[in-house]
């Protein structure tokens, strides 16, 4: 897991997934484990219906790049 910087509260909105949460947060969608680790009670959520309250990870963007693949940075 990368330094976490800070969180940020977000309450869903009906269809956000935790993918798409990444890939707003963070610009790549394969990062959603990094909002799933911070938010076990959804874990076996695969599409939010809405007003569920979470704890994005504000995380190190070195830390987020150097899990992405090299060709897509």
């Amino acid at each position: 897991m990368p330094d976490i910087l800070y969180y940020i509260a977000y309450t869903a909105q009906a269809g956000d997934t935790f993918d798409l949460l990444a890939l707003r947060t963070y610009g790549d969608d394969k990062l959603g484990s990094y909002i799933i680790s911070e938010n076990p009670d959804y874990s076996d959520v695969l599409i939010f219906e809405g007003g569920e309250n979470l704890l994005i990870p504000k995380v190190d963007d070195a830390e987020t790049e150097e899990a992405v693949a090299p060709w897509k940075r």
